[in-house]
């Protein structure tokens, strides 16, 4: 039975495991600090650690990518810690699936397709860029099969370090103001991570796809403004969005660096941001999750905190 092994147990990992459990498939889930994930077996292993990221996937025939360092540190640990991955992939002889974003473009009038240049000048955007070139290379090179899903800002049940994370719903169940940035009226598309999830395992179940990107499947694309308008009317609550400038999140970096992080991408909250998945839905079917039931089921998380308990 093939063996998979899901690196980093965040959002994108559970989801994937998620995805697999469905399927009849236990995979191991390595991080750091062996944190039990539901449906998974556990390994601990530090990943930028060439030998320890070996060992931890040394049995693998499919190894999906999704551990990352602080988004801070992007530019300093991100690149490095693939290069790990793919080392390590390539000596188990597993396919590499990785979980990606679509920071790689940059500033693009239109929406966003597989077939742009990745020309980014964010610091974050040129790390993103050349990670796929590397991916790119080291499969081209035959020294690893490689396959990436690329989501956009994503959200739902467990996302809390997002766009649209707990600083997004937490306020909207509790009916108090809503901090966005950018302008909320502008489109922009927002990633269901549990879509994302079920993407990148049909991605690996599906040699055709392997040696390039593909954009996942995405709910419908609206602005912001009605993202959170749908959103606290499923929460039956009253809804203020409260504007955050560049300023605010530069003098919040002082004490919270992902803060002064999001300052360079607020381009794609400033204008239309619409990431279209057309080549993806032809090869493997458009299964996202429709809007109002991806918000449903995300409100339904944030709320449940709230609840009183029964006795």
């Amino acid at each position: 039975m093939t063996t998979h092994v899901v690196l980093g147990a965040g959002p994108v990992g559970r989801a994937v495991v998620a995805s697999l459990t469905t399927r009849g498939i236990t995979p191991a889930v390595v991080t750091r600090s062996g944190h039990a994930v539901p449906g998974a077996t556990s390994r601990r292993a530090d990943l930028t650690d060439p030998a320890a990221a070996a060992a931890a996937v040394a049995d693998a025939e499919v190894v999906f990518q999704c551990a990352q360092p602080a988004y801070h540190r992007w530019p300093q640990e991100f690149r490095a810690l693939q290069s790990r991955v793919i080392g390590a992939a390539a000596a188990a002889g597993a396919l590499l699936v990785v979980a990606e974003n679509v920071y790689g473009y940059g500033v693009v009038p239109g929406p966003l397709t597989e077939a742009l240049p990745l020309s980014a000048e964010t610091r974050k955007g040129q790390v993103r860029a050349q990670m796929w070139r590397d991916l790119s290379d080291a499969h081209r090179a035959g020294q690893v099969r490689v396959v990436a899903g690329r989501a956009s800002d994503f959200f739902g049940p467990g996302v809390t370090a997002s766009a649209v994370g707990a600083r997004f719903f937490t306020p909207i169940v509790r009916g108090k103001p809503v901090p966005v940035a950018g302008d909320p009226d502008r489109r922009h598309t927002y990633t269901y991570v549990p879509d994302f999830g079920e993407a990148l395992v049909r991605l690996s179940e599906t040699p055709a796809t392997w040696g390039r990107a593909w954009h996942v499947p995405n709910p419908a694309t609206v602005t912001t403004r009605e993202f959170a308008e749908r959103a606290a009317t499923l929460a039956a609550e009253p809804l203020r969005l409260r504007p955050v400038r560049p300023w605010q999140l530069r003098l919040l970096g002082t004490l919270v660096p992902a803060a002064r992080e999001t300052v360079e991408m607020l381009y794609q909250f400033d204008d239309d941001h619409v990431v279209d998945h057309t080549a993806y839905a032809a090869v493997l079917g458009d299964h996202a999750t429709a809007l109002d039931d991806a918000l449903a089921a995300t409100i339904a998380a944030y709320a449940a905190p709230l609840r009183p308990a029964t006795r």
